[in-house]
């Protein structure tokens, strides 16, 4: 079986070259790659799994969105373009004044662009990021509040990038107006923000909508605004258009009711629900924040997407993204590609470039496919029953790989396996260990406290000072599979598991008898 790896600095590393530059993309291996991918599987845990799952004009609508299919996240780049201010509600968790350059939140933006602003700001990444695939405009404000801005957005990027799709995110308050100029701009893909189909519920969300040239507050705005998002979701569906619908995800007030609007959602036809944890910070001025409601733990959020599992497909790894994102999912690029940056250079497009990088994760996927089946025996031959799933946190810069060094990661994706085979189950962040060379005992400590109740983390290499510290803490670090496919490393890991507590078991029964 062929391995192909990409350059790991076409995928994540931070500019340094003008933005002109022409990253290589011949895949070679690195010095220290390991050979070998016994038990590989592509997963299939949230989003779209594969071209096995889903009918063929689908699948070829989201394979290479990285927000639609948790497969394409691991190769794909997206791109959010700030020109949508504007927006006809207020939520009691979004204040879209605050703005920190190392903020990752939805509302979040640098700077505000015109249209034109936006093509030359596509144009930049596009000629140096060909991991490029879609671009989307979800706000700062609402995309279809400054709908003229948001639709003139498009119009130039369908005509200048061809090969790149068109998504956007919207609370849905004005979508009903709109689904005809959203499908006649070929726009394959539309968010809609939906966090409750109670009424009740939504007028403790909301603190007031702006609908048919005047604002509504309490209960009469979140009917209205209820109507309006179901109204533009089936009318999406009926228009041959994929919906993923986002639900923040509320202590205390939608918790026990996002299994309804999963419910409700997936009758009308939606094709992801991505359920988002409440981000509450009283320096972010929201009105939650200020309040002091608190958002849901990671095992809170877990519990709410597992019990969700039988409604719709339900997307496990998005970031919530600011409104000017760039990069691959979990990273940011966009200081990188501020208009200050990308001025008035003329950048020449690279469509070949963006066609070889789409042809070389073609070969990646049928190469990982290949050893599907294999993931799916995980277990095979050795006693399941004695042990629950095991959880496994992996640092990966991307390619679906175990590429990165401990003290470089920024969040961990979170793996769980069983005999049933392995399934990604979301992320967690945590600022690096690593600054300026030198780690920090405070950034590790807090790296201790996102990775609870995680007893294995996979990585590419880690200092012996943090592998001491995060055994001492019950995580243990394996390193053996660097650069190898992430469920490969995972289903090793899970064996060897299963191997240490059978051979336990049979020490006890040997010492009973």
């Amino acid at each position: 079986m062929t391995r192909h790896i990409i350059p790991l600095d076409t995928v994540t590393t931070r500019i340094s070259a003008p933005i002109s530059a022409n990253p290589t993309l011949n895949p070679v291996l690195p010095p220290n790659a390991r050979g070998g991918c016994a038990a590989k599987s592509c997963g299939s845990s949230s989003g779209s799994s594969g071209a096995s799952d889903l009918p063929p004009e689908v699948w070829d609508k989201v394979k290479n969105h990285p927000c639609y299919s948790e497969q394409a996240h691991h190769y794909f780049a997206r791109m959010h373009v700030a020109v949508a201010p504007a927006c006809n509600i207020q939520c009691n968790y979004c204040n879209r004044k605050y703005d920190c350059a190392n903020e990752s939140r939805p509302g979040v933006t640098s700077e505000r662009l015109t249209p034109e602003q936006a093509v030359r700001k596509v144009a930049a990444v596009a000629a140096r990021m060909p991991q490029l695939s879609v671009v989307g405009i979800a706000g700062p404000g609402d995309a279809l509040a400054d709908w003229r801005h948001t639709f003139e957005t498009f119009d130039q990027i369908s005509r200048q990038f061809p090969d790149i799709k068109l998504c956007l995110s919207t609370n849905g308050l004005a979508l009903p107006d709109h689904v005809e100029r959203i499908r006649d701009l070929k726009v394959d893909h539309v968010t809609v923000t939906i966090n409750m189909v109670d009424p009740a519920i939504g007028e403790d969300i909301y603190a007031w909508i702006f609908f048919d040239h005047r604002r509504h507050t309490g209960r009469e705005a979140a009917r209205i605004l209820h109507e309006r998002q179901i109204e533009g979701l089936r009318r999406l569906v009926e228009a041959g258009i994929l919906v993923k619908v986002n639900s923040v995800l509320i202590p205390g007030i939608n918790d026990t009711h996002l299994a309804t609007v999963n419910e409700t959602v997936r009758g009308y036809g939606a094709f992801l629900h991505n359920i988002m944890p409440l981000i509450s910070d009283p320096a972010h001025g929201t009105r939650f924040g200020l309040d002091g409601r608190r958002g849901p733990t990671p095992a809170e959020l877990k519990q709410v997407q597992d019990q969700l599992g039988g409604g719709a497909r339900l997307m496990k790894h998005c970031r919530q993204c600011r409104a000017d994102a760039v990069g691959l999912l979990g990273q940011d690029l966009s200081q990188d590609f501020t208009m200050e940056r990308v001025g008035e250079v003329t950048v020449e497009d690279r469509p070949d470039e963006r066609r070889q990088y789409r042809e070389w994760v073609e070969r990646e996927r049928q190469d990982r496919q290949q050893a599907a089946q294999s993931a799916q025996a995980v277990g095979r031959g050795l006693n399941t029953a004695v042990a629950p799933p095991l959880l496994v946190a992996t640092c990966s810069r991307g390619g679906g790989r175990i590429n990165q060094h401990f003290g470089h990661a920024r969040e961990f994706q979170l793996y769980e396996v069983d005999g049933s085979g392995i399934r990604f189950i979301g992320h967690r962040r945590a600022d690096h260990y690593c600054q300026g060379g030198y780690g920090e005992e405070d950034k590790l400590e807090a790296v201790i406290k996102a990775l609870e109740g995680v007893p294995v983390l996979l990585a590419a290499k880690i200092g012996v000072c943090p592998s001491d510290r995060l055994k001492e803490a019950g995580i243990n670090v394996v390193t053996d599979h660097a650069y190898d496919y992430i469920e490969t490393g995972v289903a090793a890991v899970y064996r060897a598991h299963l191997a240490a507590l059978a051979a336990v078991e049979d020490v006890a029964v040997a010492r009973a008898s």
